[in-house]
């Protein structure tokens, strides 16, 4: 059995309880989750989802340390290729 290691967060209470509450409607826990999200994280070699402003912006933020710089108009065919594989945008 491989060992075994303790992950400590601390968050807001409140916050906490919200999504306690919600994993357990999914059927699952909280730390499962917490666990799902890693290994989802090294199989993808990123984080497992799109990270996006406040204000919603199409623009994740973080991306390769900055390394990249995005075109602004890299969003400008989204509609049509989601029209190709049959998804009104």
């Amino acid at each position: 059995m491989s060992k075994q290691a303790t992950l400590q967060v601390r968050m807001d209470a409140e916050l906490k309880a919200e999504v306690e509450s919600l994993y357990k409607r999914l059927g699952t826990s909280f730390a499962e989750a917490v666990r799902i999200f890693a290994r989802q994280s090294i199989t993808e070699g990123a984080l497992p989802f799109t990270v996006r402003t406040h204000d919603n912006h199409k623009r994740p933020i973080g991306i390769a340390d900055g390394k990249y710089d995005i075109p602004d108009s890299i969003d400008e065919d989204n509609d049509e290729i989601l029209k190709m594989f049959g998804i009104e945008p």
